[in-house]
């Protein structure tokens, strides 16, 4: 666990026990299981998120991915009938479909993150509402699927399965980030794409299996949503979640300008956000302000990374100067 990790784990308890003191609601054994339930989806979604940001890039597109594929998710089991399991095969499918086509746009066409991603998330919440008629997509009275509702809204052992889901994807995605080849590769191309190129990385190959990942968990996010609401409105469903997940992500110390973070710390910021929405909610704050909440601490996350590289870079250079000066006292 590095110092960032270290320090937000710190920030975590500080906050826990304050609201706690304030509010002896927190520590209620059903509070902590809803709280777990959202640090379960959310925290999915801010991996994803993590992968793309860590290249350099953004998707600000996985609120509507999470819409549209949610409200397929509904309609193949609910409406058509089709088998849960190749429902979700196939909403997987969808979502890796979606991260390649961005990632190709990217890096073949050369077209910014930014762009494609923003593009996305008014054509995919457009063609969400389009598919609805601007309706609602949910299960008739009666419908279950005990399966799949025991898998993504049940609970083992008093926790949320959706909790155990992210700690089994962390798991794999620690391993994949930080003890594997491709995910040095990618923190080598968001430190510096082109000497990644001229090192021999196939950068454009490494950021679209980065997008795709980031598809797979956003498709993978938005069937435990669907099944976590039952009913899904396209117009509004997953409105902002990007900036969740780009919150998340940021006070885990991934850098916007791509090359640094840690999975521990996507985690550690998913669960200070989910904490903050239970503090607003706990201490009776208008619920108006969850976004001014976010927005402050999206803002307050870039400014402590900003100001953090400035530091580490100041600090090189006078561990710099001090070599030089002992090496020339030493002549």
């Amino acid at each position: 666990m590095s110092k960032k990790d270290l320090g937000l784990l710190i920030l975590i308890l500080v906050v826990g026990a304050i609201v706690a003191i304030i509010n002896p609601r927190f520590l209620l054994p059903i509070n902590l299981a809803n709280t777990s339930n959202l640090i379960g989806l959310f925290g999915i979604l801010s991996i994803g998120q993590a992968f793309v940001i860590i290249t350099g890039g953004i998707e600000l597109s996985v609120g509507s991915v999470v819409a549209l594929l949610g409200t397929l998710f509904i309609d193949f089991i609910a409406v058509r009938d089709l088998d849960w399991p190749l429902a979700f095969v196939l909403i997987i499918a969808l979502g890796a479909i979606i991260g390649l086509v961005h990632g190709w746009l990217i890096t073949r066409l050369k077209l910014q993150p930014f762009v494609v991603t923003l593009c996305g998330l008014l054509i995919y919440r457009g063609v969400a509402r389009f598919y609805t008629a601007d309706g609602t997509a949910g299960f008739a009275f009666g419908q279950n699927f005990p399966e799949l509702e025991f898998l993504t809204a049940g609970r083992s052992w008093g926790v949320p399965n959706s909790f155990i889901a992210l700690i089994v994807i962390a798991i794999v995605m620690w391993v994949v980030l930080h003890r594997s080849v491709f995910g040095r590769y990618l923190y080598a191309i968001g430190k510096n794409e082109e000497a990644a190129k001229y090192s021999g990385i196939r950068t454009g190959r490494v950021v679209m299996a980065a997008y795709v990942i980031c598809g797979v968990l956003t498709a993978l996010s938005a069937i435990y949503f669907a099944m976590y609401t039952r009913s899904i409105s396209p117009a509004s469903h997953g409105q902002f979640y990007e900036l969740y997940a780009i919150a998340a992500a940021v006070l885990g110390g991934f850098s916007l300008r791509g090359g640094e973070g840690s999975l521990i710390g996507v985690i550690l910021g998913t669960v200070l956000l989910q904490e903050l929405q239970n503090l607003v909610n706990l201490l009776g704050i208008p619920s108006s302000l969850n976004f001014a909440v976010m927005g402050g601490v999206i803002l307050i996350g870039v400014l402590v990374d900003q100001q953090w590289g400035v530091f580490r870079a100041r600090r090189l250079m006078v561990d710099a100067s001090r070599k030089n000066v002992a090496g020339a006292a030493a002549e």
